[in-house]
């Protein structure tokens, strides 16, 4: 496995999808929770979007940001349950190049901590599609800041080790290192 480490931080182009039925704007608390966060840790937010829980809507939004050249990340909050309209893992699976397991195992282990047994009917995952690492997150605030406080802040930050995904980016110019050092 190649690691990366440096000792500068690197600014990352963001996106964030908020996959719902029945927010906007104004009540697209998770969303605005992730454009807060992001931002506040050094990050751009490239572009937001609010779709509706539609494969193929939600297909058409992250297609074009993975096709952009200067989009690194994306972040999706929505869709990842049980209900018969959850269907963001069934959208973003068949996009990615290569899956990124321990997300999800990471991100139910800690809210197990938080909910109980309820954390088994999450299906939040994350991979990466043409060098943009994407994240899928429940739709509730808590479980964003979760994602992002634990797991997320911490694998895009460059300055992160023994590992991160930002060299692993579009863009990033960023050395992988060749051992834990």
């Amino acid at each position: 496995m190649a690691h990366s480490k440096t000792d500068v931080f690197v600014p990352l182009n963001l996106c964030v999808l908020t996959v719902s039925d029945t927010r906007n704007e104004d009540t697209d608390t998770s969303g605005q929770l992730l454009v807060e966060r992001l931002q506040t840790a050094g990050h751009n937010l490239f572009d937001k979007k609010i779709v509706i829980d539609d494969i193929y809507k939600i297909r058409a939004a992250i297609s074009q940001w993975v096709a952009d050249d200067s989009v690194q990340g994306i972040l999706i909050t929505g869709g990842t349950g049980f209900t018969s309209r959850d269907s963001t893992p069934e959208a973003v699976t068949p996009l990615l190049d290569k899956t990124v397991e321990g997300f999800g195992e990471l991100f139910r282990q800690i809210s197990h901590q938080q909910i109980g047994t309820s954390t088994i009917q999450s299906r939040a995952i994350a991979g990466m599609a043409n060098k943009v690492i994407i994240f899928c997150m429940p739709g509730s605030t808590n479980a964003c800041r979760t994602a992002w406080d634990e797991i997320i802040s911490e694998q895009l930050d460059s300055r992160q080790g023994p590992c991160n995904f930002v060299a692993q980016l579009k863009e990033t110019d960023i050395e992988n290192c060749k051992s834990r050092g």
